[in-house]
């Protein structure tokens, strides 16, 4: 009889991480069956989604509380699939607020649960560990001081990698501006705003009128927006949106202002340096303050455990803040750059090496006994 394996991956990024998972384990269990809460990516690598996590995709503690019944309806639905032994193994990829009522369903029937990229414990509510202990088997951790911190909380917690890792290989610079039509004598400025329309909604307007002001005042030539076809940018004036991908514009630009999140993972692996800009709902960022338990919020800090690049947020995100910020980072001998740079590349040393999927699919086996 074939294994049964349920997938959950409440949003973009998840999806996008779990969808080469499933590939690894269908290549090592080719007769899995493997239902999935996902997307797109998850679809493409072989498992059928029965739940589109479209219908109940938001970000932010306040914005979620308009698709509290959604997520309780499929909670119910999950809970007696469960029940019925429908599966033997669940595994859950980040969006923890969820998933650990997702994990602890999946327990009280007896069902098996890997957490993949885990819930950031280290940074908010740590109290929350011992649910998670008695929840989940084993968390897989895509940051090196995530295993040490977890297991300092009692989790059985293995470093994996991070998935950008598994990426194909990033385009060289010259190849990015020759792919962009930019010269090489071209100074460049990348902006990347965000993905999702609440982001865009927060970010673009600051972002776009500090590019705009760069342009104007000739510290750059142009502006490349890596924009989304499904998304909009109002009056771009002389602001390029390239679909080009992100890869492709960070490679290209001298230097970037990007929101928080895996973007400044990105902008480190191609040695862009940047600035880090990130405003959320209101109430979101109250609760936040009041929660938090690290000193940044982006990812390149925390992974450098240092300050390698300038994080503005909130209120403080302003169109003259950016520039200023900005402006030094256009200058590759500029003291600020050369001190960035060094702290990229240490971040990109401990990163590691690709393979963060294959061996979450070992893990998966292994849990599978």
């Amino acid at each position: 009889m074939s294994v049964r394996i349920l997938v959950c991956a409440g949003e973009p990024s998840g999806d996008l991480h779990a969808g080469p998972v499933v590939a690894a384990i269908k290549a090592r269990l080719p007769t899995a069956v493997i239902d999935a809460f996902g997307g797109p990516c998850l679809r493409a690598a072989g498992a059928n989604v029965e739940w589109p996590m479209e219908e109940y995709t938001v970000m932010g503690f306040a914005e979620i509380l308009g698709k509290i019944p959604a997520h309780y309806r499929l909670l119910r639905s999950l809970r007696g699939r469960f029940r019925a032994r429908r599966y033997d193994l669940v595994i859950l990829v980040d969006y923890p607020g969820f998933h650990l009522r997702v994990a602890e369903a999946a327990h009280a029937a007896g069902v098996a649960v890997l957490d993949y990229i885990a819930p950031q414990l280290w940074a908010w509510r740590p109290q929350r560990a011992p649910r998670f202990k008695r929840a989940v088997d084993r968390f897989a951790v895509i940051f090196p001081f995530e295993e040490p911190c977890l297991r300092a909380l009692g989790l059985d917690a293995r470093y994996v990698g991070h998935p950008l890792m598994d990426r194909p290989a990033l385009i060289t610079k010259s190849a990015a501006r020759r792919q962009l039509g930019i010269a090489d004598s071209d100074r460049v400025i990348a902006l990347l705003p965000g993905s999702r329309t609440q982001e865009l909604t927060r970010h673009w307007a600051l972002f776009r009128d500090a590019g705009q002001r760069l342009l104007a005042s000739g510290r750059v030539d142009r502006v490349l927006v890596a924009a989304r076809p499904d998304q909009a940018y109002p009056e771009p004036g002389p602001v390029e949106l390239s679909l080009a991908g992100a890869d492709s514009v960070l490679a290209a630009a001298n230097a970037a202002i990007v929101k928080s999140g895996t973007s400044t993972l990105e902008a480190a692996l191609a040695d862009t340096p940047m600035v880090v800009a990130h405003r959320v709902h209101p109430a979101t960022a109250w609760f936040a303050r009041r929660v938090m338990r690290v000193k940044w919020i982006n990812l390149v800090n925390l992974i450098a455990d240092a300050d390698v690049v300038e994080e503005i947020l909130q209120g403080a995100v302003t169109v003259d803040r950016l520039v200023d910020a900005a402006s030094p980072l256009l200058d590759p001998t500029d003291p600020v750059t050369v001190a960035q740079r060094a702290g990229l590349a240490e971040v990109r040393a401990r990163l590691g090496g690709p393979g963060a999927a294959r061996r979450v699919a070992a893990m998966a086996v292994e849990l599978l006994g």
